[in-house]
């Protein structure tokens, strides 16, 4: 043949040896394909997936039940030939296979439920586990079929995958994939959300893919991935589809970067990037919204491609996840190169998950944009290696155990029962008792903890509480509380807030509690526990919630307070299925919470400023009376000699008062800027701070201002108030919130004010008043002195949830910031908190 046509040779097995890894990339050393059910071989593309047979090493199962969709009229509905049979098992049953290399593996579970003989699949009620992890826990699949897709790292020898039933239920299985993954598509370089920390630990989680999105492109099938993943569209999961639009372009892959392992041709070749209409000054937010199942924390792989720049360096754009900023000014060199980014979240108290682009702050592009290509959304184990929710013990699979020893295990399990049945009683009675000594609590003034040291926010203390509180309150026994919330059973949480979580309680008289629990992660400890029960041990006002006790028992921080029924007024105006309230009950809750800080203020000597005035802590009993909560951040106010108080900065965002914000200088007044958002929140009915918003809208309190100053407040009310509020109650109330948002405190109205004008609000809307000379004046807020009646009285109140929800908190030092302006001031903040 001589040397050129053997070069000639090398050369075309060279480029068929390049095109069949281009093609086909990865070649897996494990991959076992079963078509459960099936009597033969089944080809999907250029895979085989074999039969599970009864005979085989791989299967182990008690009774060989093979079920298919012969003789169903819409079979053709199931789609693909793995689901149109199925292995049903009757009992604990196993899948084992050899693995020959250690490391990350897919298991892929197929589901399609039929019914087959006396086997309703749609009721089958299952749990799924490997000699290390929890995937699936009672899990139901109702109608659809579904891939069920996990990454779990194997060492090399035995991988069992076991199906447990549920009691007087069944298990089914369609299909299994048990494949290798390269080990450089799951690396330990993540980075912590919203930490910015490097996160350790990843190459030991196991993982469960919930979301996997082409952005801006079509779906990609298993048989277009060289990893045979599937990549569903974005379009249902953008919050706001006219903020984006679809981008097509060239992909160059290069050595040394993202391989089409990674994601292939279809996910970095199209994207979604802002929708700016050719508008330079546009500054928008593209957001995509994901259920997830709380309790977990996420895996999130963001994948890039500049595809719609016209030269390099060009985009510029910050990344968010839940509202955190995750990556900031993120930039491109190349046009055309793949990347991507890892992140890991915080364990979610939410079963939603959101993420965005948007123009990076720190640059002023001609024309600012974003893009993203790609998205991958996956669990990752909790601490008891669960992927499923509740654990389950899973039992060792056997067919062929011996009578004898099944009779031994159940008279063994039976007589542990009656064990664990004498034992509650008589714990139970032992508890009741206990519960009956304990009926005279403990006053404040007493030893609190015996000296036993609490830990909180990473920090010791010995002792909780001291002799210097009051005796107003009492301390509540730890049993009677682990007996009013069940425990502190999760599903009794009716909120979160930066101390901790707020359970629904009964106690043993039948008293409904918000039982407030702290966290020992919390960035709130001692201090501010200390401070609640310290300041509302001392003011009792029907317009605060109540303290019914706390306890301090095994290193406890827990706060008891009156249930309120109706929950947070955040809670009531967005965000929850409540009715929507009327124009004159939403001026009467603030008349209420008027009144309680009015009392905070002035009831006694020196006055108490809240600090964290939000709608979260307004809470709202079963006639919608409201009450302010949350004292944890409250401080006492100047002397009579002194017009401030010097202090960090503490409150939340998008409710603080700039002036403090720059000064660090505290006054009643920090209050009244507060409760002024909160009335454009009652107005509006939407957050403070939405990220999801056009840049000129995310602040409700500039938004709301800047209407409010061209008298057109009418257009960005609630539009379930729209036609139902009275012009002139509309125009005091906007004049009210306006004045409480002046830049500097000394211009602000006083609480007393405030309420002699929200009650004139409530009586414009529910009368026209005659002759009132004063009724379009716009300057006699502030300057009014009336004589407000203080209700000031005892009220013990029975009421319903002091629920929290979380709002991002300020905590700044003592650095002097008192040359920046109030609009440079909210620029800083949603830089420094992400939008």
């Amino acid at each position: 043949m001589g040397v050129r046509g053997g070069l000639t040779l090398v050369i075309w097995v060279a480029l068929i040896l390049c095109y069949v890894y281009v093609c086909n990339g990865f070649s897996p050393i494990d991959s076992f394909l079963i078509d459960c059910g099936s009597p033969a071989n089944t080809s999907i593309g250029d895979r085989l997936f074999q039969p599970d047979t009864s005979d085989s090493k791989t299967l182990s199962t008690p009774s060989d039940i093979l079920a298919n969709t012969t003789g169903i009229l819409d079979s053709a509905t199931y789609g693909l030939p793995l689901f149109q049979t199925a292995r049903v098992f009757n009992g604990t049953s196993s899948y084992t296979f050899r693995m020959q290399k250690a490391g990350r593996h897919w298991i892929r579970l197929y589901f399609a439920p039929f019914i087959y003989q006396s086997y309703d699949m749609s009721t089958a009620k299952f749990s799924v586990a490997t000699q290390q992890f929890i995937l699936l826990s009672d899990f139901q699949i109702q109608k659809d079929s579904v891939v069920k897709e996990f990454s779990v790292n194997v060492n090399a020898g035995d991988l069992n995958i076991q199906f447990t039933p549920a009691s007087g239920s069944f298990a089914f299985l369609n299909a299994l994939e048990v494949v290798s993954v390269p080990d450089e598509l799951i690396t330990d370089d993540a980075t912590n959300v919203p930490s910015k920390a490097n996160f350790q630990g990843l190459a030991k989680q196991a993982l469960q893919t919930l979301w996997r999105v082409n952005m801006g492109g079509p779906k990609v099938s298993p048989t277009n991935d060289t990893l045979g993943r599937t990549w569903i569209p974005d379009d249902n999961f953008l919050a706001s589809k006219n903020l984006a639009r679809k981008k097509t372009g060239i992909v160059k892959y290069v050595d040394g970067g993202p391989s089409r392992d990674i994601a292939p041709d279809p996910v970095y070749g199209s994207a979604r990037e802002m929708n700016t209409g050719g508008d330079p000054n546009s500054k928008i937010n593209v957001t995509w919204t994901f259920d997830v199942d709380p309790g977990f924390q996420y895996f999130i792989r963001f994948h890039f491609c500049d595809i719609a720049s016209p030269a390099a360096n060009l985009l510029s754009f910050n990344v968010y996840v839940n509202t955190w900023e995750a990556r900031r000014s993120l930039e491109f060199p190349t046009l055309g190169t793949p990347s991507f980014y890892d992140f890991v979240t915080e364990q979610s108290e939410s079963n939603k998950l959101s993420v965005s682009i948007g123009p990076s702050t720190d640059t002023a592009d001609a024309f600012p944009n974003a893009i993203l290509n790609g998205l991958e959304i996956m669990k990752m184990n909790s601490s008891s290696n669960s992927l499923g929710g509740t654990p389950f013990m899973a039992s060792k699979a056997g067919s062929e155990m011996k009578l004898g020893i099944i009779v031994g295990v159940a008279i063994a399990v039976i007589a542990l029962i009656l064990a664990i049945v004498v034992f509650l009683i008589c714990r139970r009675r032992k508890r009741l008792a206990k519960l009956q000594e304990s009926k005279n609590w403990v006053p404040f003034s007493m030893n609190m903890n015996g000296g036993n040291t609490t830990t909180m926010g990473g920090r010791k203390y010995t002792g909780t509480t001291n002799n210097t509180i009051t005796n107003l309150g009492y301390r509540v026994p730890l049993v009677a509380l682990q007996d009013a919330t069940n425990n502190f059973d999760e599903t009794w949480v009716i909120g979160v807030g930066g101390f901790g979580k707020v359970y629904k309680g009964e106690l043993v008289d039948g008293t409904k509690v918000a039982v407030k629990r702290g966290n020992p992660q919390s960035q709130q400890g001692l201090k501010e526990f200390l401070t609640e029960i310290e300041l509302l041990s001392r003011f009792r006002h029907r317009h605060l919630v109540s303290l019914i006790g706390y306890c301090d028992e095994k290193n406890e921080m827990i706060l008891v307070y009156e249930y309120m029924e109706n929950g947070t007024l955040k809670g009531q105006l967005y965000g929850s299925d409540f009715p929507t309230l009327s124009w004159k009950q939403r001026v009467e809750i603030c008349i209420g919470s008027a009144r309680g800080l009015h009392y905070l203020h002035t009831g006694s000597e020196k006055a108490i400023i809240h600090r964290d005035v939000k709608s979260a802590n307004i809470l709202l009993d079963e006639n919608l009376m409201a009450k302010v909560a949350d004292f944890g951040l409250s401080k006492a106010g100047p002397e009579l000699d002194q017009t401030h108080v010097s202090t960090a900065v503490k409150g939340s965002f998008g409710y603080l008062d700039p002036e403090y914000f720059r000064r660090q200088q505290l006054t009643e007044k920090s209050d009244v800027y507060s409760f002024g958002v909160v009335l454009f929140e009652v107005l509006c009915a939407r957050p403070v701070i939405d990220p999801s918003l056009p840049r000129d809208r995310v602040n409700l309190a500039e938004w709301a201002m800047k209407f409010q100053k061209l008298g057109q407040l009418d257009q960005i009310i609630d539009p379930n108030l729209v036609g139902k509020i009275r012009p002139d109650s509309l125009r005091k109330f906007g004049e009210t919130a306006e004045k409480c948002l002046s830049e500097y405190g000394v211009d602000r109205p006083s609480m007393g004010d405030i309420l002699w004008n929200l009650e004139y609000v409530l009586q414009l809307q529910e009368a026209v008043l005659p002759d009132d000379h004063e009724e379009n004046s716009t300057n006699r807020i502030g300057e009014l002195s009336p004589q407000v009646e203080d209700i000031v009285h005892t009220t013990t109140g029975t009421g319903a949830g002091a629920g929290n929800v979380t709002d991002t908190q300020i905590d700044i030092g003592d650095d002097d910031i008192s040359g920046i302006s109030m609009s440079r001031v909210f620029s800083q903040m949603v830089k420094a908190e992400g939008r």
